[in-house]
């Protein structure tokens, strides 16, 4: 029940951003000889643009990775997409100061995209890198969640549009110059304080319904957090078992994995010599210590190695900014 009341209002705030598009060409069309009617028309027009949900597109600190360049890091990508059961991504891109790896769909043409971040990459053995793959196809939204998700962002939108607006800091620099300049008198008014007290007042008076509807929406969205969590997990779980998901969350939990190769790079060591380090706590057994991490059905050690020598470059491009983490 929460979750269908969760979709019934998400769609009811897309509808009123489809609403402000349909009024502003319903005014523009009627009125077409009419300024007014085109200032009315493309106001509605503006305000539905600026609301309309986000198709997403690669952040601008990533690089892409053809597949001539690296086809051992897409074909490792095909195969988990295909236990998981999702397609393939037709991107691949790194990033080199972002921990986090994520798998989404991108533009009108909903392109699958796998965004890799290099700093948990670069510390993974075989079976986590595995692991971090299936979970980043795992958490690719259900329609309903995406719609959901969008629909929180909007009202962000409309709660900082109507709550968030404060008056120009330039003009407040000049009101006190004009205060000083009349030796301690008050400034006086101006049309734009007035215009300025009632954009505030109507934000007020619009803003507080918005705040209402985003609570109750994020308080229905948070509470199917547990059924959307367990989905995810039993979806990741198609490609490696608990055991792998349950090192990977410990591994990347807190980034204390980040520190060690922090101080690595500080004190000029190789990129080899960092991720030796990194994989060392992974070859210790209770029997021993193993030559190698343990590999994965679905990645071995030496497929693992070639994708590090295809991502060679980026790894040291990625190094020397470790340091900028935090």
């Amino acid at each position: 029940m929460k979750r269908l009341t969760a979709l019934l209002l998400a769609c009811a705030v897309h509808l009123l951003t489809l609403a402000f598009v349909a009024l502003g060409c319903w005014v523009i069309v009627s009125e077409p000889d009419s300024v007014l009617g085109w200032f009315v028309g493309l106001l509605c027009l503006a305000v539905g643009w600026a609301l309309r949900p986000r198709l997403g597109r690669l952040p601008a600190d990533a690089e892409q990775v053809g597949r001539d360049g690296a086809p051992e890091l897409h074909a490792l990508a095909r195969r988990v997409a295909a236990k998981i059961g999702v397609w393939p991504p037709a991107t691949i891109a790194v990033v080199d100061l972002s921990p986090e790896t994520r798998y989404d769909r991108v533009g009108m043409a909903r392109t699958p995209v796998l965004l890799v971040g290099l700093p948990l990459w670069l510390a993974l053995p075989p079976r986590q890198r595995v692991a971090l793959l299936a979970t980043a196809y795992a958490r690719l939204p259900t329609g309903d969640e995406r719609v959901v998700s969008e629909a929180l962002s909007t009202l962000d939108a409309w709660r900082d549009a109507l709550l968030g607006a404060a008056p120009l800091q330039v003009r407040e620099q000049a009101q006190e110059r004009i205060a000083y300049a009349l030796g301690g008198s008050q400034a006086p008014d101006t049309t734009y304080d007035v215009a300025t007290f009632l954009g505030r007042v109507v934000g007020r008076v619009l803003g507080g319904p918005v705040l209402l509807l985003r609570y109750a929406l994020s308080r229905l969205a948070r509470s199917g957090e547990p059924r959307v969590r367990a989905r995810q997990r039993a979806l990741a779980r198609r490609a490696v078992p608990e055991e792998d998901l349950a090192e990977l969350d410990e591994q990347a939990a807190g980034g204390r994995y980040l520190a060690p190769m922090q101080a690595a790079a500080l004190r000029g060591e190789s990129v080899a010599a960092i991720r030796a380090a990194a994989l060392t706590k992974f070859q210790l057994t209770a029997d021993g210590v193993l030559p190698s991490a343990p590999p994965s059905e679905l990645l071995g050690v030496e497929e693992s190695e070639r994708i590090d020598e295809e991502l060679a470059q980026h790894y040291a491009r990625a190094v020397r900014g470790f340091g900028l983490i935090s």
